[in-house]
């Protein structure tokens, strides 16, 4: 028995529909309200069962007799462990769609995953898959030599779940390594290091391959340095993208909001999802990641296009899920950036259909954001 928590949710609803394409089941789908849970169809013996995931007592009945817990559910930065230590408790394997950091901390100055399981971390697209396209990417022609930069883009217009919205005020103050606040603004990668501002917010930009002028917010995470260092990078910048007007004002303005009180979390959860809404109202909601890597004498990009964050997470959940059933993954706890194989997670998202993948070549690498890029596409690698 596969469990799924959060399977009313925009994630979970994904990830078990991808898992009961790939014939991966039965399937135990959790949530508050179980009649929220899409009627599916699933697999043969699969249940919908009403599960709270911050009620340590709900969370082991769901938990019971599962090989395997998928965790969907949100905000992450409130749950932290909690999800992940019922599902070891159950004698389960774990997968969780966020779990960063602060996850990976409590887990492993507890010692908590033991030899005999395996816990995957931030088994979605940020954390999580940008952390695998520049490994992929860097590996397409290892003619060219080592990557020496990077820079990344992620963002589109899309609604904002109360899961996520209650993260981003939550990240405000957790979420990143060292029981620090989710990402550091205006720092970047730089031989070896980071270092702080060394970026700067560029509103009315013209990031690569966004099809509107942009807020560009740059934002160095925990995620984005390891990879630097595993790729041995001199330099790496990542830049948040925010196409509409609505909530770039309002990301500007949330460290001055008020937030002391519940009510006022409350509130501010509240304007970030109508912020959202408003600016994704009339257009074609899209997410859209960018990653340019340049070496010695070569520059390429990768563009990855889907209608949303949501569905492709749970396609990267999914993916995961069946790396752990397949021994892909071994024992002990992992990030997915760092446990996935980058070729076929990208082979698998581009033949489920689950985003369009588009290389470019260049000849120098790409300009600074707001420069014009004269790329020319180059086909698949």
């Amino acid at each position: 028995m596969i469990g799924l928590i959060g399977a009313s949710g925009a994630v979970g609803r994904h990830t078990a529909a991808a898992l009961t394409k790939a014939g991966v089941g039965p399937l135990r789908l959790g949530a508050r309200r179980p009649s929220a849970i899409p009627s599916g169809p699933w697999p043969e013996g699969s249940e919908a069962v009403e599960v709270d995931a911050l009620d340590p007592a709900s969370l082991a009945r769901f938990s019971a007799g599962c090989t395997l817990l998928v965790n969907c559910a949100g905000p992450s930065y409130l749950l932290k462990d909690t999800v992940v230590r019922a599902g070891l408790a159950a004698g389960a394997d774990v997968v969780d769609v966020l779990g960063d950091d602060p996850v990976h901390e409590s887990l492993t100055r507890s010692g908590a995953v033991g030899s005999d399981r395996c816990v995957v971390l931030s088994a979605g697209t940020v954390p999580g898959l940008a952390g695998l396209i520049p490994l992929w990417l860097a590996g397409a022609d290892q003619t060219e030599g080592p990557a020496h930069r990077m820079t990344g883009y992620a963002g589109g217009l899309e609604h904002a779940t109360e899961s996520v919205a209650a993260d981003i005020v939550l990240s405000l103050d957790t979420g990143g390594a060292g029981g620090e606040r989710f990402g550091r603004p205006l720092a970047a990668w730089r031989h070896g290091r980071s270092v702080d501002r060394v970026l700067r917010v560029a509103d009315g930009a013209e990031a690569p391959y966004f099809p509107h002028r942009v807020a560009l917010h740059p934002l160095l995470t925990a995620e984005v340095e390891r990879l630097a260092a595993r790729m041995d990078l001199a330099e790496a910048d990542w830049y948040t993208v925010f196409p509409g007007t609505q909530v770039r004002e309002l990301f500007t303005a949330l460290p001055t909001l008020p937030m002391d009180t519940a009510e006022q979390r409350d509130a501010v959860v509240r304007r970030i999802r109508r912020a959202a809404e408003v600016d994704a109202a009339g257009s074609d909601p899209y997410y859209r990641m960018v990653f340019s890597l340049s070496g010695q004498d070569w520059a390429r990009t990768c563009v990855v296009h889907s209608d949303n964050s949501y569905q492709l997470s749970g396609a990267v959940a999914a993916l995961a899920v069946l790396d752990v059933l397949a021994g892909r993954i071994g024992r002990g706890l992992h990030y997915a950036a760092e446990a996935m194989d980058p070729r076929a997670t990208v082979a698998a998202l581009r033949a489920n259909g689950d985003a369009e993948f588009a290389t470019h070549r260049h000849t120098v690498a790409l300009p600074n954001p707001g420069e014009v890029d004269t790329a020319v596409e180059d086909g698949e690698l």
